[in-house]
């Protein structure tokens, strides 16, 4: 019987400020599927990085997403400020197990349901319209206009806001303090006051609610019960609004930033979809892949030892799941896996797999695809202002994208 790799090996230092992961992914790959990383504060972990090995951890028996699991976190090793510590001790659907997984995702798929997705489609093509109107006036005199800030991000995280009941007012504040969340490059002080003040507008978002109950997801969670008259708890109600609000804009920010990149670095693939070789939705997919919107996730935990394609993870290791590194994996998707191509119709990952399976990814998907094909429709020869490899990318390991994206809406 083969002895499995030692996780203890030198680990791969994943970098606070982020960066582009690819080239690192495939070095880390051509060694094996699974790596030891050092996470920020010289926290010992582990990244599961080929397609087959995630998919398998994703829905393994002895997998947990509690804390509790945390070996460091519970050996207080681990302090308040850590940039990732969110991630780990947020009460919600994110790091529950069980039973109480099942019960907290029973009451969140009550109200977020695909009927209110399907409703929202006509909301969500209003509101693109309505992005583009401002991108054109924007642009009126050939000059460069950001498309990340004034149609990627706005879109997703107006969606969201008007899902949750949020008023406009906090809108702006919230992508800030999403970004704090999800940043690996900040300090302790920064950390800790970003997640204080976020849990302080969410309480006030759910006080107006409360108040003055309305057709939104946050009026329906707080009114929801499980089958046995469970209500969310106070913390989860907060916790299950802040997954909601990051993932529910942070993702798709990304995944519309990255598309369009692609699609420009690769007009072929573009000119494919508009002479309707390929739809919409087959960009989508394949951006997922080829350049997912997250890169390393925190976290999971292995509730005993477990060996994992030839590699000892020890139990309470925080692991991240290598979603970008997945996608690109050549043992899944071939030779050309770092190729893009919008008929490759090729399996992903990035929405999840197993239990935790993105409950947003009906919504992440219908505002990409309107989004992609209302773009270019309207604004067919839309080209990258800066070269690609100069665009400054996003300051964490967990999101995988750039922060800018500069176009020229008529090439």
């Amino acid at each position: 019987m083969d002895t499995p790799r030692s996780a203890d090996r030198t680990p791969y230092r994943l970098d606070p400020a982020g960066g582009c992961p690819h080239a690192a992914n495939a070095r880390l790959l051509a060694e094996s599927a699974v790596a030891p990383v050092l996470l920020p504060g010289g926290v010992r972990g582990t990244a599961v990085l080929g397609h087959d090995a995630l998919r398998e951890f994703l829905a393994h028996p002895d997998v947990a997403k509690d804390a509790h699991h945390f070996e460091a976190l519970r050996a207080g090793e681990i302090p308040d400020g850590w940039p990732l510590r969110t991630f780990a001790t947020v009460q919600g659907m994110t790091t529950a197990d069980g039973d109480d997984h099942r019960r907290l995702r029973s009451l969140v798929s009550k109200a977020f349901t695909a009927r209110r997705v399907e409703q929202l489609r006509p909301r969500i093509a209003a509101l693109t319209a309505s992005l583009l109107d401002g991108l054109e006036a924007a642009a009126s005199d050939g000059s460069v206009v950001d498309l990340r800030r004034h149609f990627a991000l706005p879109l997703p995280l107006g969606v969201i806001c008007e899902l949750l009941g949020v008023d406009a007012a906090y809108r702006d504040r919230l992508h800030h303090l999403s970004n704090q969340v999800v940043a690996t490059d900040i300090g302790p002080k920064e950390a800790t006051a970003a997640n204080r003040e976020m849990v302080e507008v969410l309480g006030a978002v759910v006080a107006t609610r409360r108040e003055r109950p309305g057709d939104d997801l946050t009026s329906a969670l707080i009114a929801a019960r499980d089958e046995n008259g469970d209500r969310l708890g106070p913390h989860e109600l907060i916790g299950t609004l802040m997954l909601t609000v990051v993932a529910g804009h942070e993702t798709t920010l990304n995944l519309i930033t990255n598309a369009v990149r692609a699609l420009c670095a690769h007009r072929d693939q573009l000119a494919l979809v508009r002479s309707g070789g390929a739809s919409w939705s087959d960009v989508v997919e394949e951006t997922l892949r080829w350049d997912s919107p997250v890169s390393y996730f925190p976290f999971r935990y292995p509730t005993r030892d477990l060996t994992l394609d030839g590699t000892l993870i020890p139990r309470g290791t925080p692991v991240l799941a290598g979603y970008s590194a997945a996608g690109r994996d050549p043992r899944a998707h071939g030779a050309d896996a770092d190729r893009f191509d919008v008929t490759r119709r090729a399996r992903h990952l990035s929405l999840g797999h197993g239990a935790h399976y993105c409950l947003g990814a009906p919504l992440a998907r219908a505002e990409s695809v309107t989004a992609l094909e209302l773009l270019f429709t309207r604004f067919p020869g839309l080209d990258l202002a800066v070269p690609d490899a100069e665009l400054p990318r996003h300051a964490s390991f967990v999101g995988n994208s750039v922060r800018e994206l500069p176009v020229r809406l008529h090439g």
